[in-house]
């Protein structure tokens, strides 16, 4: 097990994944700092110390000293018109932090020894039907690109003394904790006012996963020494976007949902959501074969439970 009286760094940790990761690592006894530009919306058991996730200016890098382990959140949110201003954004705040980190190993005396970092299922595209696993084919398009040139910088980034693990991540479910619950919180708002129905052809993946579970694989890879390489962060039982809703709708005890065509998603997402169109219209279905091979054991495989524990 790590070292509980060496502290964990989150970089990038004051939005809802990361606050939901300090709570469940604080109850394990471990000490927990939380680099990012501001401090969490929320108080709890962690100690926040300024980054501005681009340079070395200031002393953050001596949180990483001595450290049990470092986990790299650090990115622009995707849930935003993709304007080229944006879309330059959300690049550069994943790979220049990632370099800054790596920059900060080689500062330091004692850097940690592991390094677990965020990645995204999206790498994969949106392939109609196909279930992506590890060893699927990487796609095209913007978030395809961005997550291989976040990946890239990490091979780069890391020590070679470091046992590197990456967390290829879907759609985290899980409660506000006054730090939000990222695009949950929209999707039962679009429930409770009747518009969650199947958008497009509802046909698109839906890959999910309970932050509870999330939240056990970051600590697995922190203190499991045969963790190392690429992981798919997903349950096992990713479902079309018309199901995911259908279940949805039924947890929050809302018998109707109205469709939404895709011209209409097109329209109303960058006016009414000031968001991407295609975040809705898109998806993937992925599973991770390294997982099941490792025998890690799910709390929620199936989405009605895991909705009905966040509800």
């Amino acid at each position: 097990m790590t070292d509980v009286k060496s502290p964990i760094v989150i970089a990038g940790g004051s939005g809802f994944l990361g606050v939901s990761l300090a709570h469940h690592l604080s109850v394990d006894g471990h000490d927990i700092i939380i680099l990012s530009r501001s401090a969490p919306k929320v108080t709890g058991p962690w100690t926040h110390v300024s980054w501005d996730g681009r340079t070395l200016d200031g002393d953050w890098h001596c949180a990483l000293d001595g450290a049990a382990g470092l986990i790299n959140l650090a990115g622009r949110s995707v849930d935003c018109i993709k304007t080229p201003d944006h879309q330059d954004e959300i690049l550069r705040s994943r790979v220049e932090s990632t370099r800054v980190l790596g920059q900060a190993m080689r500062a330091i005396d004692h850097p940690p020894p592991v390094w677990v970092q965020m990645s995204t299922a999206h790498i994969y595209g949106d392939p109609p039907t196909a279930i992506c696993s590890e060893d699927s084919p990487t796609g095209v398009g913007l978030a395809p690109t961005v997550g291989r040139a976040w990946e890239a910088e990490f091979e780069s980034a890391k020590l070679a003394t470091q046992r590197g693990v990456v967390l290829r991540t879907s759609f985290v479910i899980g409660r506000d904790r006054g730090a939000g619950c990222g695009a949950m919180g929209r999707f039962k708002t679009l429930v409770r006012f009747g518009l969650g129905g199947t958008v497009g052809s509802g046909k698109q993946g839906m890959s999910w996963i309970h932050e509870e579970d999330m939240n056990r694989l970051f600590e697995r890879a922190l203190t499991n020494e045969t963790m190392l390489g690429v992981y798919i962060a997903s349950a096992p039982n990713p479902l079309s976007q018309r199901e995911f809703m259908r279940t949805l709708r039924k947890v929050m005890k809302v018998p109707i949902g109205l469709p939404s065509f895709a011209w209409m998603v097109r329209l109303g997402a960058p006016l009414v959501l000031c968001t991407d169109p295609e975040l809705a219209l898109y998806g993937r279905f992925v599973v991770s074969n390294r997982l099941a091979e490792e025998g890690f054991e799910w709390r929620y495989p199936e989405l009605e439970q895991a909705l009905i524990a966040v509800r």
